[in-house]
């Protein structure tokens, strides 16, 4: 399997014929979509769609938008239109719900940063979903007891001789797999990301 940097999927995803590329797009993205919108309040029903709607953005958009390393990073662009769709719903007044107070506007505004909280939010969770990603891409690389030396002690945070003990291997067969792992991962995070 040839991975893919991300420069290169944003070029496949232009492509409607590419349905790999877009399975690939949204499962990385729609988790992060997510998380932001869940964060900001929204119910996990209004998450999914605003994920939805957010996923549509983008499949419209993206056969226009030009991969350009002078303009916003892609990252910025998804956040700013996660951020509308999510504004959008916040902001959209019930039938019985008075509109154009300074709470509403207040709420509005707390959500609407382009910087920090949301932002970090943004990176972490993309950090996280292209952890996951690559992780799910190198598995069958890999033994399954080494990779559950790696998963328990580095992911789950389990105390190294409890590892060993229970997989039967010494303390430093674990250090081993675990460092083997980590580095594959960090490479095909690198693959993943060599273009931004």
């Amino acid at each position: 399997m040839n991975p893919e940097t991300r420069a290169s999927l944003l070029l496949r995803v232009r492509d409607p014929a590419d349905q790999a590329a877009w399975e690939e797009f949204v499962e990385i993205y729609r988790p992060v979509i997510l998380t932001l919108a869940r964060r900001k309040g929204l119910q996990a029903a209004d998450a999914e769609d605003i994920a939805q709607q957010v996923l549509v953005a983008v499949a419209r958009a993206i056969e226009q938008r030009e991969h350009d390393s002078q303009r916003a990073r892609f990252r910025t662009w998804l956040h700013r239109v996660a951020q509308n769709a999510i504004l959008n719903a916040l902001s959209r007044g019930k039938p019985d719900r008075a509109t154009g107070n300074s709470t509403e506007h207040e709420l509005i505004n707390e959500h609407a940063a382009v910087e920090g909280p949301d932002s970090d939010l943004l990176r972490l969770e993309h950090r996280r979903e292209v952890f996951r990603w690559a992780a799910r891409q190198i598995r069958g690389e890999f033994q399954p007891a080494t990779w559950d030396a790696f998963w328990l002690t580095a992911v789950e945070d389990r105390p190294v001789d409890e590892v060993a003990n229970r997989l039967a291997k010494s303390p430093g067969a674990i250090y081993a797999a675990r460092s083997r792992i980590v580095r594959r991962i960090q490479e095909k995070i690198a693959e993943y990301e060599q273009a931004e």
